[in-house]
């Protein structure tokens, strides 16, 4: 293995962390050991790194289920309002740093590994990311549940154990490549399997009418099988579930097949039940209309609600007799909430065991579904809403139908009776399009169906009023709320930035730190530990990527998901441009730049995928040209996710946040950037505008357009033609795109990415091109002027705080779920209970 952190390095951890107890990390050695001799005993004599890792995977484990079991005791015996989270999407990383942090046993377990002769930093690099999310909706999941725990809220994480997450990207030739990620295939230490909770779901089959209502019936039934997840508070004992549903089929599954004679066939044909949880849709904000993904979303609401009613109906820890039998209460003891419109299916099913199983009245089921249920809306982008064509409904679901066309009459009845004669509001408030073919609008039937509904930046909050859900607004104004997203600290400050924690901590909170923005020593404490990030940084890409980078330039990174409304393309433009003033001009002065760009395309984003190409292939031509030297390098991140994330956004010297205003609902990479002391340039877009608010604006790089000046152009019409005409700059890196300068292999290659700037671009790239090449020569000028960059970077750590999810999940608790956050800390499993 490599050689251990010096022992300077290993104090400068320690000192952050406080010192270990002699104690614990003879109990940690212990139990790694024993974990270690029984891997060994069953398998080989010689111990693998891998084999290491899982030995202390599990002694780290150890110490979270008595707090795990205690925790759950806990709720069972107060029996607080449950908080539900359900979410397609759970973008986890690594969870082993994470939890010894939150545990408290980080030191410990450095000394313990130090003791043995092994480095924890390589045994942390051979977990697999959980990346059962394409970015920011799955990562909020995942911030949110840390959140709930350390609050003490009783809260539980729904989605699906995908066998597959999002794709690991290879870069092959410049161009994206695409792997399946494997992330099972050496087991999971954190997950245990409950198959005493297993649940059917129902697919397919008929609606009979019957004297007992309506019954559905010959349906195919699979099974859903839950794997739990511990999700540990900060130093709080609380120790929270997040539940995945894995497909399994029964064991008499297309057995019909057996009485004639096929019976190795039907046992084959397990796998398609079994596929409902095989992968993870790669999309990022783009709606791709597949059976098999509308069978995932139904999968983990069936499985859920079940879950969730049977908890309500019983109230004594271990005990699975019901003993609740009035739902009357529900709403009280049940929130759920709705991560965008994936798990919309909640609403009607929510009815259907009700009106169908429960035999409630249609009018009290639908008061108990709407103060139970709440949305949250994640973007605006007409592409990215979910319509479901009817036919699929009809064949899949078909008594969720029907109980979505109810929904809609008495909703329609309502909004006549508001608006009399008025047909168009009824057209366009209907959950169902008209149109070859029919469509069901998921955001519709969420909004009708909740009690709450909420945008995740202030901006994108006013925008949904004005603009998607208008007509809904004017009917229930008291419905619609803003809860600005956030991150952990947990994760995104103490773990991937001990050094800046510790600097932090030394002068007690972000906010105090407002008092040494002038003091001499801490500009240079802080502008040391940016260094020592950036550092080993550029290690870790010599290493990985082979290119030497200079760690004096500025670290200027753009990573997160590869999208046109992003305007990765508008970065590209800059680069070149900046490319062109060196070639022009090769004796003069330049501030170096290193420009990173990462993240992924969805595999069938053709423009996503030619823009990757197009970095690539700048990145080769400015790279190898002798004349720029160190003076501008480009690379792309390959394969960017959480664990990269970490070692990137620590060493960032500007954030770039530069979607089209009005596009991006909130961002959280942008807060990530903040509180760990890069400046940002960016757009009034999203969370941006309530950063430069917090910090002042004059301590952010803001350019260009605001939504009133794009909806201005949208009236006006966007004319990319005319900023091609008037700037020389903008015309020559548009004629070296398009005339090969950059495939000259291929002259025609980038000829699509041409076109759509040209003739087609909805997100006006060139529109923003000069105010954004004139921003980033104030970064220039800044950047000369060190002691000056690094005041406007401590007003930004300053004013990050509003940022954490710890505030955010407090707003949905107090405003959305009605629970309040605890600062009780349960006593921990070795004390006893009172």
């Amino acid at each position: 293995m490599a050689k251990p952190l010096s022992d300077q390095d290993r104090r400068k951890q320690i000192s952050v962390r406080g010192i270990a107890g002699v104690g614990d990390v003879a109990e940690i050695k212990k139990g790694f050991n024993r974990h270690l001799h029984f891997t060994l005993v069953k398998d080989r004599n010689v111990a693998t790194p891998r084999d290491y890792y899982f030995a202390l995977a599990h002694t780290v484990r150890d110490h979270l289920v008595g707090r795990w079991i205690r925790t759950q005791q806990y709720y069972y015996e107060k029996d607080p309002k449950r908080v539900h989270y359900l979410s397609l999407e759970f973008y986890m990383g690594r969870t082993l740093q994470n939890t010894m942090i939150n545990l408290g046993l980080q030191n410990a377990c450095d000394e313990a590994i130090y003791q043995l002769g092994l480095d924890l930093e390589e045994l942390e690099e051979i977990e697999e990311d959980a990346g059962l999310g394409n970015g920011g909706l799955g990562r909020l999941a995942a911030c949110f549940l840390d959140s709930m725990a350390t609050l003490g809220l009783a809260a539980y994480g729904y989605g699906i154990r995908y066998e597959f997450g999002i794709f690991n990207q290879k870069i092959s030739h410049g161009w994206q490549v695409e792997e399946a990620d494997d992330w099972l295939r050496y087991g999971n230490p954190w997950e245990k399997a409950r198959p005493e909770y297993m649940l059917p779901v129902h697919f397919y089959g008929r609606v009979e009418q019957t004297g007992d209502g309506p019954k559905w019936v010959d349906t195919q039934v699979i099974l859903a099988m839950p794997y739990d997840t511990p999700v540990p508070g900060y130093k709080n004992n609380t120790v929270n579930t997040m539940r995945l549903w894995s497909a399994k089929a029964p064991n008499d599954f297309n057995l019909q097949e057996f009485n004639v004679g096929d019976y190795i066939q039907a046992v084959l044909d397990r796998n398609l039940a079994e596929n409902i949880s095989r992968v993870l849709y790669p999309n990022d904000n783009f709606f791709e209309g597949k059976e098999l993904r509308l069978k995932q979303e139904y999968f983990v609401v069936a499985a859920t609600l079940q879950d969730i009613i049977r908890r309500f109906k019983s109230s004594k820890f271990g005990c699975r007799d019901p003993i609740r039998t009035s739902l009357e209460s529900f709403p009280d003891k049940v929130a759920i909430q709705l991560n965008d419109t994936h798990p919309a299916l909640a609403i009607p099913e929510l009815m259907r065991i009700f009106v169908d199983v429960e035999k409630l009245g249609w009018e009290k089921a639908w008061e108990i579904t709407t103060k139970t249920c709440a949305y949250t809306n994640h973007t605006v982008l007409p592409e990215a809403l979910e319509r479901w064509p009817v036919y699929m409904f009809e064949k899949l679901l078909p008594r969720h139908l029907m109980i979505i066309y109810e929904i809609n009459k008495r909703h329609l009845d309502r909004i006549a009776a508001l608006y009399p004669g008025d047909t168009d509001r009824l057209r366009r408030m209907s959950l169902i399009e008209e149109g070859d073919p029919k469509r069901i609008n998921m955001a519709h039937l969420c909004v009708v169906g909740s009690h709450a509904v909420n945008g995740v930046a202030r901006i994108h909050s006013e925008i949904v009023k004005d603009t998607v859900f208008k007509d809904f607004y004017e009917v229930e104004p008291e419905k619609f709320q803003n809860k600005t997203n956030g991150i952990t600290p947990r994760r995104w400050l103490l773990l991937c930035n001990p050094g800046l924690a510790e600097l932090i901590a030394e002068y007690r909170s972000p906010l105090k730190l407002l008092n040494y923005v002038n003091d001499e020593a801490f500009i240079r404490d802080v502008a040391k530990v940016k260094q020592e990030n950036k550092q080993k940084l550029a290690a870790y890409l010599e290493k990985e990527y082979k290119v030497k980078i200079n760690p004096e330039s500025i670290f200027d990174i753009q990573v997160k998901r590869i999208h046109e409304y992003k305007r990765q393309l508008l970065n590209c433009l800059h680069i070149i441009t900046y490319y062109n003033r060196i070639k022009k001009d090769p004796n003069k002065k330049f501030v170096p730049r290193t420009i990173m760009i990462g993240g992924k395309a969805a595999p069938g984003y053709h423009m996503a995928k030619m823009i990757i190409k197009l970095i690539t292939s700048v990145g080769n031509v400015v790279n190898n040209d002798p004349v720029v030297g160190d003076r501008l390098k480009v690379i792309f991140l390959e394969n960017y996710k959480v664990s990269l994330a970490e070692k990137v956004i620590p060493a960032a010297d500007l954030s770039e946040q530069i979607s089209t205003a009005g596009t991006e609902a909130s961002g959280t990479g942008n807060m990530k950037f903040m509180l760990n002391g890069a400046l940002t340039i960016g757009t009034m877009d999203g969370a941006n505008v309530e950063m430069a608010e917090e910090a002042g604006e004059e301590n952010l790089f803001i350019f260009g357009m605001r939504v009133e000046d794009v909806e201005a152009m949208d009236r006006k019409g966007y004319n990319a033609q005319e900023y091609y005409d008037r700037l020389p700059e903008l015309r020559q890196v548009m004629d070296q795109i398009r005339t090969g300068f950059f495939s000259p292999a291929e002259p025609e290659m980038f000829k699509d990415i041409v076109n759509m700037l040209m003739n087609h671009d909805r997100f006006k790239v060139f529109a923003d091109y000069e105010a954004y090449i004139s921003c980033q020569e104030k970064v220039n000028n800044l950047y000369k002027n060190p002691k000056d960059w690094t005041k406007k970077v401590i007003r930004n750590i300053a004013a990050s705080g509003k940022f954490s999810s710890d505030r955010t999940i407090s707003e949905y608790a107090r405003e959305i779920w009605g629970v309040e956050p605890s600062a009780v800390k349960i006593p921990p499993p070795n004390e006893p209970r009172d």
